[in-house]
């Protein structure tokens, strides 16, 4: 590999991720209600949502391009798993069209011709759109166009490799094993980004008689090198989920998983596959129609596999989740408990908000302590996790409240008309909650970018900040959990606690600002996490107030310690 072709990769695969960023931050800044319920109507069951994935595929002439969209649908949180897994299946279908290109007319269109003016269209509307959503979608088109620019260099640094002979003489050699000919169409698809490219130079090897004139024989073997390409194509996908979420990651290897075992399963069946060709074709297999019995033969393989996994994408989505499991510092992006069919039973439809608010205050608890460790640490990483999971309550802010709003309109108890409006503004604390982590971050960055360094007993100071909060939102997650007022009330004394740490810590400050013992700069970045901090605890203490005042839970009373705590002005 020269070095041409490394920085045509590597600088491709910058492109292509920073695209993928921005299309992903498009997509969660513009995903109102109306693009959220499109999408879902759109996919509201498996075959509605492979007949989507199949249809955009074909139109856009890009396997890749699809899936990708749908990574970034699921980043952004606006289709779950399964309905991605249902798209992703149709999307393999769909991608089967430019071999039918191929073999009919040699018309071949390429996604990445559409780069440069989508990156035209894109900058225009977020240089000159005069609202908000005009300059959302102009992110969206910019980073669509930029994430296609960067696949076109990395196809740029191995152009031509499908028409080399070097290639064509691997194709010769692997064309008697099946298992070889599928990694031979795996690696030549990886590395010029394309299974179309990868199937159509198998159609022109078996037009000029690379896999001997015997045609029925070389329909047989050209199936394992397209099995290997749809393999391969999988890829792009992978790249595209670096650093998004927990979903997003499983959704690319619900596409990797598709096509591996739908290959491994079709390479036991390839003399099945040939005969079925023959049985759909009405032509005689010859020089002129092997490249489309080639065609017929890659569409059967894709319509077989969807047939197949359609009916067990619960199956598929389980074995996805195994593979890549949830760890501890993941949170789901999605509601994943709010089921609208039990908006007619309220009681039921209310525990489950419950459940997710319990999960929402977990990811309120990640953001914190992920973006004041950043912030000691100096760790970037630490303050992205902070970010992406501050998205994460922003999304089920809204599903939550849009479910709660749902359940207000049904014939409610009078305990549960009172607590409607309670559980809301418990949603909206740990939404506020969020917000001050990306306060604390932007802080945090401010830090990294001046070089600006704690002192010593800054650095402690900071930590035991991070100790008191994380044990107060410990209480708040059990207080809401399990409807228990002694964890409320132990939450009260960490906000207390957090009150008398403003004080002192200022104090403190303002002493080592005296001494020399810190600069400004880190003396105004410490002051804004100690204030940033308190104010977590007043919106948790907010939320233990609920618990400790009669909040019902599953219709449980809470619990009550000897003695009580006063209530906390909590200055919001």
């Amino acid at each position: 590999m020269t070095a041409s072709m490394i920085f045509a990769t590597l600088g491709g695969l910058g492109l292509f991720l920073y695209g993928m960023v921005q299309m992903s931050e498009g997509l969660k800044k513009t995903a109102g209600k109306k693009l959220k319920n499109i999408l879902e109507s759109m996919t509201q069951n498996r075959v509605t949502g492979c007949l989507v994935g199949a249809g955009v595929t074909a139109l856009i002439q890009s396997s890749s391009a699809a899936t990708v969209m749908v990574v970034g649908f699921v980043n952004a949180g606006l289709l779950t798993l399964k309905q991605a897994i249902s798209v992703i299946i149709g999307t393999n279908i769909g991608t089967t069209a430019t071999a039918w290109l191929v073999s009919i007319s040699g018309l071949k269109i390429e996604i990445t011709a559409f780069a440069l003016p989508a990156i035209a269209l894109g900058f225009g509307l977020q240089l000159f759109g005069r609202t908000r959503t005009l300059k959302n979608v102009g992110q969206i088109t910019l980073g669509f166009g930029i994430l296609f620019l960067g696949i076109s260099f990395m196809k740029e640094a191995f152009s031509g490799l499908e028409k080399s002979p070097d290639t064509q003489e691997l194709f010769r050699k692997t064309a008697g094993n099946p298992v070889l000919a599928i990694l031979a169409g795996m690696v030549v698809t990886m590395l010029i980004q394309s299974s179309s490219a990868a199937v159509g130079t198998v159609q022109l090897l078996a037009i000029g008689g690379a896999f001997g004139t015997d045609w029925q024989a070389a329909l047989a073997v050209s199936i394992p090198f397209i099995l290997g390409s749809n393999i391969g194509t999988t890829i792009t996908a992978q790249l595209a989920a670096l650093r998004t979420n927990l979903n997003a990651r499983r959704a690319a290897w619900a596409h990797t998983m598709f096509n591996v075992i739908g290959a491994v399963i079709c390479v036991w069946f390839i003399g099945w596959i040939a005969k079925l060709v023959n049985f759909i074709a009405w032509w005689e297999l010859s020089k002129a129609s092997i490249a489309v019995s080639i065609a017929v033969a890659h569409t059967s393989i894709k319509v077989f596999e969807a047939v197949f996994f359609l009916p067990l994408t619960g199956v598929l989505e389980r074995m996805v989740v195994r593979l890549v499991p949830q760890k501890p510092g993941d949170v789901l992006a999605r509601a994943t408990a709010l089921e609208q069919h039990l908006l007619a039973t309220p009681e039921l439809a209310v525990n489950q908000a419950r459940r997710e608010i319990t999960r929402m205050a977990q990811a309120a608890k990640r953001a914190v302590s992920s973006a004041i460790e950043g912030l000691v640490d100096g760790d970037r990483r630490k303050l992205d996790t902070a970010r992406m999971t501050e998205e994460i309550t922003d999304n089920l802010q809204y599903e939550i409240t849009s479910y709660l709003a749902a359940l207000s309109t049904k014939e409610l108890s009078d305990e549960m008309s009172t607590e409607l409006p309670v559980l809301l503004h418990t949603v909206n604390d740990l939404e506020r909650i969020g917000d001050h982590a990306v306060n604390i971050v932007e802080i945090a960055e401010r830090k990294i970018e001046g070089k600006t360094q704690f002192s010593d007993s800054a650095l402690t100071e900071a930590m035991e900040l991070k100790m008191e909060v994380e044990q107060m939102c410990d209480h708040i997650i059990v207080a809401l959990g399990d409807n228990d007022a002694e964890a409320a009330q132990s939450a009260l004394v960490n906000e207390d606690n957090l009150n008398r740490m403003q004080i002192d810590f200022r104090r403190s400050h303002v002493q080592r600002m005296t001494e020399g013992g810190c600069t400004a700069d880190a003396g105004l970045i410490f002051i804004d996490l100690v204030d940033n901090a308190e104010k977590v605890g007043d919106h948790l203490a907010n939320i233990a107030q609920s618990v400790v005042g009669g909040l019902q839970w599953d219709g449980v009373e809470p619990k009550t310690s000897a003695g009580s705590y006063p209530d906390t002005d909590n200055g919001q």
